[in-house]
């Protein structure tokens, strides 16, 4: 479970602070399009009684996701060879990681601006024009690396840029699935966004590994032909990409009104510390058994393949989300996925070996897509359209909050007590979060994706 994921009572939310839905009570009467059989092994056949296409021929949903395919492919070539170049222009690896750290200093500043952005303005103007600005910045990285002046504090502006227009175009994104996909459809959706994003981190290290070792501009390169895609691909959607519009107010009112509509509803705020502390947990875990590796001496490319079978462990995960996602409900999706992984912690904790480690990583994220793409699903279902902005920005700071703050706890824990005491911390951790969604209430009455639309926040 991702912090830009995010985000779970019939109300009006446009008066959010003084009225509280809640999810226990879910509306009966809430529309929504008629939902395919939750069982069927296929949720993209046509359903007789919907007019809807499947998503195999629903055109803007197809233009919408091959766009961010390629542009999250393009960024992450590029990120992934950042750190190397900024060490090659300063010759300092403080200096590299500080180049790297602005980059999430950038999207950080900018997630709640960008929410509000997302609720008051045309959706494809703006992923258009914050892919074209992404075009721009990493074209500037390849000009300068081909005329051989490229310097530090370029490289970091650049960064910095890249990331702000990451934090713009994730709540447009989600509002414009949102547009194009019906509810019905929505897990499915999800469940090949997951997939494809388990792709994008498998591969985009190796292949900006391989780019940056034929030439170092190669990588950045791919980032603005990536973001290039993304422009085309999206500029030729037709089908309308915002809800009914409101009256508009001061942007430091539409802001209030997003803090007071998480804060009102309560599978929100259960969600904001659930979340934060799964990822920072995951994250330290990451940190930590990376670190001990590299302290006993293990060899580079092993170290590497912890993370890659990982990563096809997810992917293999996300190839089976669909289906687990349709006859799952959430909660106990989330009770099954963080069980799973706390079970292999404890293995982990036993017998902190590197073959170990190997393989409880991968038995222990396998079910996070599937956990996901159920729970991201259903938040975009629910979420009123001209909200989903503001929502995605405020749930996504979750995982913002732990990125940085993940490592450091991680190499702390190690380097203060050892793995074995560290991974018992993480068992501890994964114990509570287990408990917490288990008393979580709103989020274990959370029903399967045929039932989601009566759910909505009108």
């Amino acid at each position: 479970m991702t912090g830009e994921t995010t985000t779970a009572g019939p109300a009006d939310l446009g008066s959010a602070a003084t009225v509280s839905p809640d999810l226990t009570s879910p509306n009966p009467t809430s529309s929504g399009p008629t939902s395919p059989d939750p069982t069927s092994p296929d949720p993209t056949s046509p359903d007789p009684t919907s007019p809807e296409p499947p998503l195999r021929r629903n055109v803007a949903y197809l233009l919408l996701t091959t766009g961010r395919f390629a542009q999250a492919i393009g960024a992450g070539v590029g990120t992934f060879a950042v750190p190397l170049l900024a060490f090659e222009v300063t010759g300092s690896v403080g200096q590299a990681g500080l180049i790297s750290g602005i980059g999430q200093a950038g999207a950080l500043l900018a997630t709640l601006p960008a929410g509000v952005v997302a609720d008051r303005v045309n959706r494809r103007v703006l992923l258009v024009a914050a892919a074209a600005t992404g075009t721009a910045l990493w074209a500037t990285v390849v000009a300068a690396g081909l005329a051989g002046t490229l310097g530090a504090w370029h490289l970091a502006a650049v960064l910095f840029g890249s990331s702000m227009v990451s934090a713009f175009v994730n709540p447009a994104s989600g509002g414009a699935l949102r547009a194009v996909v019906p509810p019905a459809q929505m897990a499915n959706a999800m469940a090949v966004n997951q997939g494809r994003m388990a792709a994008v981190a498998l591969f985009a290290g190796p292949v900006g590994g391989f780019l940056y070792g034929m030439a170092h501009v190669l990588p950045f390169f791919a980032s603005v032909v990536g973001h290039l895609i993304e422009v085309v691909a999206v500029s030729f959607v037709r089908k309308p990409l915002n809800g009914e519009r409101t009256q508009q107010n001061h942007p430091l009112a539409d802001l209030r009104e997003g803090l007071a509509f998480v804060g009102a509803v309560p599978l929100f705020r259960a969600v904001l510390v659930l979340i934060t502390l799964l990822n920072l947990t995951s994250i330290a875990l990451v940190v930590a058994i990376n670190l001990e590796l590299v302290r006993t001496g293990t060899d580079p490319r092993l170290i590497g393949l912890v993370d890659a079978c990982a990563g096809v462990s997810m992917l293999a995960g996300a190839i089976v989300a669909g289906p687990i996602v349709r006859r799952t409900r959430v909660g106990r999706l989330g009770i099954l996925a963080v069980g799973v992984l706390a079970g292999a912690l404890v293995v982990m904790a036993l017998a902190p070996a590197y073959w170990v480690f190997v393989a409880m990583l991968a038995v222990g994220v396998f079910l996070y897509p599937a956990l996901n793409a159920g729970f991201t699903g259903y938040l975009t279902v629910i979420v009123p359209d001209r909200m989903m902005g503001r929502a995605t920005s405020l749930l996504g700071l979750t995982g913002l909050i732990a990125a940085p703050a993940a490592p450091v706890l991680g190499s702390a824990l190690l380097e203060g007590w050892g793995i074995g005491v560290t991974l018992w911390v993480m068992v501890g951790a994964m114990v509570a979060v287990l408990v917490a969604l288990r008393l979580t209430r709103p989020l274990m009455r959370i029903g399967r994706p045929d039932t989601w639309a009566a759910d909505a926040l009108e």
